[in-house]
């Protein structure tokens, strides 16, 4: 999880301190490097003139494949991980580059469906230390590239060894001055835009997707899901700026069945195909993605990729995406492990809580980052919850649980609070009845945590 320390490899390579020609790091090793970086959002460095250096210093991997790239707020993942769902099915050999990850940073890159291997990790993170400290070494650059740069870097090199037909990105935070904007793209896609991380992005919804239009490329076709009028009008000025067509999701209607599950079954008539689709994931929100992913196969077909409209259906039927609205079992208890990190996030578990969950027993256990509108996300969470329990993530942006319980004392709903994670899963399990429920959410770094802890 995000800052992670690994151990005794961290002394060993800054004693060491090997030149770059001669540097070569095991997977520890390349987690200590990467995290002494600092961490990803807090030492983050948003522009783009790091990254070219770094990609031109080997080879311009980005160059050498069809590229998805995918921006907005909430649902840019799991659009991402239908893509390659849809992808895959169609016999194609697929690269997915996502962030965060919940527990292992291989996570973040996967190749035909599978995390990159520790070994090939470090062995191209090796690459691109080296390439990242010669180019300091020369003054091309003031300073290494950062934690997040790297780690892109690692996928895009990843993608090019492992000759791909496909990449799909994710944006890591707004757009124009992210470093996966390198890329040079097939089709670009726009999720629904919110508020979120306002102080890096601006605080008005106009301004925010304006930063994410940012990753439109001429002529290039772009997907958008349906927005608020002002992000709709900052995300269409762009595009018409540069004559990139597009395609509304919105101008489609998709008639949806819901299931007792939260999982939906639709069809979906996008103007060049009838799509009859049994939804793998839960929610209502994940139709939305759905459909911009079924839109986004349709631009790669009619850009030279085999993609039939069965391979569309079969891999939304049978797309996976950890984290959002996953429900497990733990010692008896089911589990609802959902990221809900923002507002808007809070609002999509808000209607599934209410739409199925509202009469089972709630144990919630709340962690977020200490930048978001925590006040406005427990008044719409924690009305369903008999139980609160505040528990304090291990990252340095963690809120204090403090904060938490005084939103659930004004809302009137009890609660506890902890300075673990483990802890707070174990008042939990403790103080959940069997047949209630335990909703995990505030941030993807808590349900990282949780699957970690699960995992031992």
């Amino acid at each position: 999880m995000g800052q992670e320390k690994a151990g005794r490899s961290f002394l060993t390579l800054e004693t060491q301190n090997p030149k770059p020609e001669t540097l070569t790091m095991n997977f520890s090793e390349t987690l200590a490097y990467l995290y002494s970086l600092g961490h990803e959002t807090l030492a983050m460095k948003l522009g783009l003139e790091s990254i070219v250096a770094l990609c031109q210093a080997l080879g311009n991997p980005q160059l050498k494949y069809r590229v998805v790239h995918i921006a907005g707020t909430n649902g840019k993942g799991s659009t991402a991980a239908m893509t390659e769902a849809i992808a895959l099915r169609a016999g194609h050999r697929v690269g997915l580059y996502t962030s965060p990850h919940l527990v292992e940073i291989t996570e973040r890159i996967r190749i035909h469906g599978k995390d990159i291997t520790q070994a090939d990790f470090a062995r191209l993170a090796t690459q691109v230390r080296r390439a990242s400290e010669q180019l300091v070494e020369q003054k091309t650059l003031p300073a290494s590239p950062t934690y997040f740069e790297q780690v892109t870097a690692i996928g895009l090199l990843c993608f090019a060894e492992q000759n791909v037909d496909l990449a799909i990105l994710e944006v890591g935070l707004g757009g124009r001055l992210d470093a996966t904007n390198i890329c040079q793209p097939t089709v670009c896609a726009i999720t629904p835009v919110s508020l979120d991380h306002q102080e890096y992005l601006g605080n008005q919804l106009a301004t925010i997707a304006a930063e994410k239009a940012g990753i439109l490329k001429p002529e290039i076709p772009v997907v958008v899901a349906p927005q608020a009028p002002e992000a709709w009008n900052a995300i269409i000025t762009r595009a018409n700026e540069i004559k990139a067509p597009t395609i509304s999701v919105a101008e489609f209607q998709a008639m949806i069945d819901e299931a007792s599950t939260g999982m939906f079954h639709f069809q979906y008539h996008t103007g060049l195909a009838d799509y009859t689709v049994q939804l793998n994931l839960r929610g209502g929100h994940q139709v939305i993605n759905a459909c911009t992913a079924i839109h986004i196969a349709e631009q790669l077909r009619q850009h030279g990729l085999c993609i039939p409209k069965t391979s569309i259906e079969e891999g939304l039927q049978n797309v996976n995406w950890a984290g959002r609205l996953e429900m497990i079992e733990v010692q008896g208890r089911q589990l609802l492990l959902d990221g809900a990190h923002n507002l808007a996030g809070a609002k999509t578990l808000q209607d599934f809580l209410r739409a199925y969950e509202s009469n089972l027993p709630i144990t919630m256990i709340f962690g977020v980052m200490n930048d978001k509108a925590i006040a406005g996300m427990a008044e719409m969470l924690f009305p369903f919850a008999q139980l609160i329990i505040a528990t304090h993530i291990n990252n340095p942006r963690s809120a204090d649980p403090v904060v938490i319980v005084d939103a659930a004392t004004q809302l009137g709903k009890p609660s506890r609070r902890t300075e673990s994670v483990a802890a707070a899963l174990q008042e939990a399990l403790q103080h959940t009845p069997a047949n209630g429920l335990i909703c995990v959410c505030g941030s993807l770094y808590l349900i990282g945590e949780v699957k970690q802890l699960l995992t031992k």
